[in-house]
C-alpha cells in the first residue's frame, strides 16, 4: 500500500491531504515512514531501514508499523 498522491509531507512532519483539506502532524519517525511509503518502499524495506537506523527489535517495529498503517488508513491517507 502507498500513501495517496494528494498527500504532501513537510520536513517538520506536517501532513496535508489536498484532496480533503485535512492536515496532521507526525513525529520524525512517522514522517520518515510516510516518506518511504510515498517513494514505494515495501514493508520489509521500511522495517530494515528503521531497525538499522534506530536499533529497535524488528518484531516490535513490525507491530508498530502495522498499527501506524492502520491509523493512516483510518485517516484516509493511503490508497489500496
Amino acid at each position: 500500500m502507498r500513501i495517496k498522491k494528494s498527500v504532501a509531507v513537510s520536513e517538520n512532519g506536517f501532513v496535508f491531504d489536498s484532496s480533503t483539506g485535512d492536515s496532521f502532524n507526525l513525529n520524525s519517525i512517522g514522517r520518515e515512514i510516510v516518506e518511504l511509503m510515498k517513494n514505494g518502499s515495501e514493508q520489509s524495506e521500511i522495517t530494515q531501514k528503521i531497525v538499522e537506523r534506530y536499533e529497535v527489535e524488528p518484531a516490535i517495529f513490525e507491530q508498530n508499523l502495522m498499527d501506524f498503517q492502520s491509523m493512516l488508513k483510518q485517516f484516509n491517507l493511503m490508497e489500496e
